[in-house]
């Protein structure tokens, strides 16, 4: 049994992520790189600083792969509890929930939803402020773990960049070819290998950069078309501005539920109405 749990996704998948950011910061450090050369001349500052970069990136991506990105903890209720329920509300929900955005409940795990929250198939939860599932992660992005997933994008992009750089450096293009490619064949693979993940990686955190500041999601961005509290609404109810949206996501300011958001926004539309 401990055998196949070794074998799992989230292992395998965790485990080559750490194999192929070692093997190739070793690459950059055996061939002919600023890196190597920095490190025979005794200036120690540059190198050292990058292996810190390297694995405080891995360090980030192991904690955003691990933690809980923000499932939905209410258990199911006993089926004839639940039916009760549903006919009569409680009081408590009446007053922290509008009655306009009434509470869905998951049809996989029978938890009551919160607004923009999602059942994940992968992980077979519920996540709160759900924006994807990612298989390089081999976990959810939700509420908890999404800044710490943005803040992984952009120490990973100057990583790669930076290797990029140093790949770069130890590319003595020279003839004959067969020679070069002997010698540095591994280098320019390396550097064709850095250049592709820098241009996913820049990619994904452009697109995150500007969800995070529209206070969107990539589940809601893609499928708004889908979800019944965005496919009605010509604007994004949950925006409050990019100083507003920024302090929310990396600070928790200000603090506030999703329903209260959209009620406030329902407020505004119908005053702006009369």
């Amino acid at each position: 049994m401990a055998f196949w749990a070794l074998l799992s996704p989230g292992v395998l998948v965790r485990t080559g992520h750490t194999v192929l950011t070692w093997g190739i910061t070793l690459v950059l450090f055996l061939h002919d790189t600023e890196l190597r050369q920095w490190e025979e001349q005794g200036e120690l500052f540059l190198p050292l600083t990058f292996l810190f970069l390297v694995l405080s990136s891995l360090l980030l991506y192991l904690a955003v792969s691990l933690m809980d990105p923000g499932y939905v903890t209410t258990q199911p209720k006993p089926q004839d509890e639940v039916t009760k329920a549903q006919e009569e509300p409680k009081e408590e929900q009446k007053a922290m929930v509008p009655q306009a955005i009434p509470l869905r409940r998951c049809r996989y795990c029978l938890v009551l939803q919160p607004l923009r929250a999602r059942h994940c198939r992968d992980c077979r939860r519920c996540v709160r402020r759900y924006d994807h599932h990612c298989p390089w992660m081999e976990n959810c992005v939700g509420e908890r773990n999404h800044p710490l997933f943005v803040a992984f994008l952009a120490l990973q992009l100057v990583v790669l960049l930076w290797g990029l750089c140093l790949a770069w450096s130890g590319l003595h293009f020279f003839q004959p070819w067969g020679l070069w490619l002997r010698s540095t064949g591994l280098l320019f693979a390396t550097f064709l290998l850095l250049s592709f993940f820098s241009l996913v990686v820049g990619l994904l955190l452009a697109s995150h950069l500007y969800l995070v500041a529209s206070n969107a999601t990539t589940w809601e961005f893609i499928s708004s078309h889908r979800i019944a509290y965005l496919r009605q609404r010509a604007s994004n109810p949950f925006d409050r501005g990019l100083t507003r949206n920024l302090a929310h996501f990396f600070c928790g300011w200000p603090s506030g539920s999703w329903e209260t958001l959209w009620a406030e926004e329902e407020e505004e539309g119908s005053s702006q109405t009369i």
